[in-house]
């Protein structure tokens, strides 16, 4: 594959109806799941995690500059793609770490998720923070790749000002 000569984006999915449409709904999912009782910290962590397993520069830089601006610290973000190495996340953050990963990298996983990394979720947490956590895990996973195929690049966000954009 060659590499592209533009740092702009192939298309802006908000500039056309129908993706307005969609990223309005992708990101009206996304606040439902903001304003779930999974902790905001851990949710910044699976989203940096997954979007940095999927190469996706413009989610990672907006998970880590918005987690950052919330109180999130450097060691933590700096450590989170050798999270299994790192002496800095909980217990609950481990297992959520296991699940997006094993959750993003499904055909690496050689069967999904496994049983042993589902019952650390379920030991951390109940029900409605299982099911949010899932729901990111899904929902980053999709955003990742319209990052990617539209090739929208990292560097330039400014924290917080995701939420204009689906406005």
């Amino acid at each position: 594959m060659e590499p592209r000569t533009t740092t702009e984006p192939r298309m802006n999915l908000f500039a056309h109806e129908i993706g307005a449409k969609i990223g309005k709904r992708i990101y009206a999912v996304s606040q439902v799941i903001q304003e779930s009782p999974l902790p905001k910290p851990t949710q910044e962590l699976v989203q940096l995690r997954a979007s940095q397993i999927n190469g996706c520069g413009f989610c990672v830089d907006i998970h880590s500059k918005d987690a950052a601006a919330a109180g999130e610290a450097q060691a933590r973000l700096h450590l989170v793609a050798a999270w299994r190495h790192a002496s800095v996340f909980t217990e609950a953050e481990r297992a959520a770490l296991a699940l997006t990963e094993e959750g993003t990298r499904i055909i690496d996983g050689h069967g999904g998720v496994s049983d042993a990394t589902w019952a650390q979720v379920r030991e951390h947490y109940d029900d409605d923070q299982a099911v949010a956590l899932v729901s990111l895990i899904a929902m980053i996973n999709a955003t990742n790749r319209l990052g990617v195929i539209l090739d929208n690049r990292g560097g330039a966000y400014e924290p917080g000002s995701l939420a204009t954009v689906a406005v």
